[in-house]
């Protein structure tokens, strides 16, 4: 059995306009740990194209279009790959499935019958050991219900070749909510392992360095608190965040970026949508700031985007498949459909240099990988209570050469 460990444990502020297709009006702001005049700057987004922005001239163009991977999935919610054919996905209902040489298997290969599927939560995060080819372990996050209160939970498979099999349990208790529920999933190159966390509803938790709530958690893959981490004896990583799910590692320099969901309305002015960089026991504001606001001892987001876009999940693009994404930062969005483009200065980590959703025409799209193939594969959630169904919804999809 993994031990488990349950201690409780914001240069220059620059205004975004950027304009999509369907003639929705998104205020993107960049902000940065000093006051200074605010200057505005106009990007034009491209949508559904594969021509990149000015800034990326310099770099080899390759012409792109997408293709269907798998269909009838039911909000598919991570996508991971073992091999070079084959990929896992978790569907929010519990299962895990199986898509080989892009065949969608019929039957899951693992079924949790203990999730609790309300609304956001459900099954949620997924992600593989990195010394998979010698040990075969796949993390999950779910949610669990217990005397009628929702926990999340990580717990570790064995992805064994005649079935699936339950391992042990990383980290449980972690306060879950039917809204907010975190669970995405990423190991760093330390081989440590980052759980993000949402606020389960409860924002003052995010402030509680004793709670699990919104907070990004960092713990060994058994399950163990690393002897570095910034609380002593604590998993938690950094705090105040509102509901992060996304997470990955810019390949330039190591730093960690998230992408986060901002107020909906009911718990503050609605957007404010951000991307953060992640420094070890950070402390993000919420629910202390939002939006532009500042404070003193408090971390801003690099990009606030206003209306709301409902950032889903965050991946650096590695390949050389498509070189002019080399190093730039992916994410889904749900609210604004589609799939989002950032460029960060390769000279200042905290200057984001330009932003464009390249794909806007299969609706919410929540997690986005690159394959062993070096294509980008990405996943549609329009089945999960919010979106237009599509034909065939959910898919997942990916970009590739033309």
């Amino acid at each position: 059995m993994i031990s488990i460990k349950k201690t409780y444990v914001y240069f220059f502020v620059v205004a975004f306009c950027i304009v999509f297709s369907a003639c929705q009006s998104v205020e993107i702001k960049t902000t940065g740990n000093t006051t200074q005049d605010m200057v505005d700057e106009g990007i034009q987004t491209e949508i559904a194209t594969s021509t990149p922005l000015a800034a990326q001239s310099s770099k080899e163009n390759v012409d792109w279009k997408i293709e269907v991977v798998a269909d009838n999935l039911y909000v598919p919610w991570s996508i991971l790959f073992t091999g070079e054919k084959r990929m896992l996905v978790s569907e929010r209902n519990g299962a895990i499935r199986e898509v080989l040489n892009d065949v969608l298997q019929s039957d899951p290969i693992y079924q949790f019958l203990d999730v609790a599927v309300f609304d956001e939560a459900g099954l949620m995060g997924l992600t593989i050991d990195p010394q998979y080819q010698d040990n075969n372990f796949i993390y999950a996050c779910y949610t669990y219900q217990e005397n009628d209160t929702l926990f999340n939970r990580v717990v570790r498979l064995v992805d064994a070749p005649e079935q699936m099999r339950l391992d042990g349990i990383v980290i449980e208790n972690i306060p879950s909510a039917y809204y907010h529920a975190g669970c995405r999933l990423r190991f760093a190159a330390d081989g440590t392992l980052y759980i993000t966390t949402g606020d389960a509803l409860q924002p003052k938790s995010a402030q509680d360095p004793t709670s699990l709530a919104g907070k990004i958690l960092r713990l060994n893959s058994d399950g163990s608190i690393p002897d570095d981490n910034p609380i002593q004896d604590s998993p938690v990583y950094s705090l105040g965040h509102r509901n992060p799910q996304g997470l990955d590692w810019d390949p330039r320099n190591g730093l960690l970026y998230a992408t986060e969901h901002g107020p909906s309305g009911s718990d503050g002015l609605a957007g404010g949508d951000e991307i953060n960089l992640i420094e070890a026991g950070g402390n993000y504001g919420w629910p202390l700031v939002s939006h532009e606001e500042q404070a003193d001892g408090l971390i801003s987001p690099l990009v606030v985007f206003t209306p709301a876009e409902a950032p889903a999940s965050g991946m650096f693009y590695s390949g050389i498949v498509f070189p002019q994404y080399q190093n730039d930062f992916f994410f889904g969005v749900l609210r604004g459909e589609g799939l989002t483009r950032v460029v960060i200065s390769v000279d200042d980590p905290r200057n984001i240099v330009s932003i464009e959703k390249i794909v806007t025409s299969v609706g919410r799209v929540r997690d986005v990988i690159e394959g062993p193939d070096g294509f980008i594969y990405f996943s549609t959630s329009n089945r999960d209570g919010r979106g237009t169904v599509k034909i065939d919804d959910d898919k997942i999809y990916r970009l590739i050469p033309q």
